[in-house]
């Protein structure tokens, strides 16, 4: 008996166990699974590498999410955390999608919140105060 076979079996095997399965049923899926698992191992692997992005890199950040181009999951927010999953830092995401390397992994509406929080706070005022008083002191 062959290997697809043997594989085969077990997996009708399996789902038979799990739920009442006719005779023909049985037999039919046993020789479509060998046959689909004799196509998949004679058929060349793609690299992993030469896999299309989900959604073209220029149309992944959006104005309310952020598709990651490697799983295509939609965030606000492309993380570290998430990048690390796909063992990649921000900046090799960048190189291998073809991004520039200032483009930020925000939604834009996120980026444009945080830009107007940045301009309330006036932080650069606030350190310019803060070098003053120590140059007098």
């Amino acid at each position: 008996m062959d290997d697809y076979l043997k594989q085969a079996l077990e997996i009708v095997k399996a789902q038979a166990s799990v739920r009442v399965m006719a005779e023909e049923e049985i037999t039919s899926m046993v020789r479509t699974l060998s046959a689909h698992l004799k196509t998949l191992e004679d058929s060349p692997a793609e690299p992993e590498d030469a896999a299309a992005p989900a959604v073209p890199p220029a149309k992944s950040i959006k104005e309310k999410s952020v598709t990651c181009l490697e799983c295509g999951k939609t965030f606000k927010i492309i993380t570290r955390k998430h990048l690390a999953m796909h063992n990649l830092d921000a900046d090799s995401y960048r190189e291998k999608w073809g991004l520039k390397k200032n483009t930020p992994l925000v939604c834009k509406e996120l980026q444009r919140e945080r830009r107007k929080k940045m301009k309330d706070m006036k932080l650069w005022e606030k350190r310019r105060a803060a070098n003053e008083s120590r140059r007098k002191a």
